[in-house]
């Protein structure tokens, strides 16, 4: 049917601009690249990246320090609000911790949008551990600051 033609195109294009904004992002991106993280899937509105718990991300605790789980789960939030050529940032953000993170242990965050209308989303990223239990959930708010990555966007 032309509908699904036209829907799969409008699909593919979406999520091509996804990865040509990941990328962009990515190469100016020091603080994830320099913390480790890893960027996995990236589509409209969504984002996953990963992270190794080194020894020099452990409180005195002997736990991943939660500022290093935010920090993942910020730049899950970020990667997914910025996905459709329109540059975001972090409006208010919300973490709830639910168990720790340990040394040794890959975290991943997953993101997830929730809605995006006018210039403001809201996007939901859990953070999981190595066996896949639940170490956070966070809650972004995102805003768009009106500049584009593509000129021909």
């Amino acid at each position: 049917m032309p509908g699904d033609e036209a829907d799969a195109l409008a699909y593919r294009c979406a999520e091509a601009l996804a990865h040509r904004c990941a990328e962009a992002m990515w190469a100016e991106d020091h603080a994830s690249r320099g913390l480790g993280m890893v960027l996995g899937a990236v589509a409209a509105g969504s984002a996953t990246l990963s992270l190794l718990v080194r020894p020099d991300m452990v409180n005195g605790h002997g736990l991943c320090h939660g500022g290093f789980i935010f920090t993942l789960a910020d730049s899950a939030f970020a990667f997914a609000c910025n996905s459709y050529g329109e540059r975001c940032v972090a409006h208010h953000n919300e973490i709830t911790f639910v168990r720790p993170g340990r040394q040794g242990e890959t975290l991943t965050a997953t993101a997830e949008e929730r809605v995006r209308a006018g210039r403001s989303g809201i996007y939901d990223v859990r953070v999981t551990g190595s066996d896949g239990t639940i170490v956070a959930e966070m809650r972004g708010h995102s805003r768009m600051i009106g500049k584009r990555f593509f000129a021909e966007d």
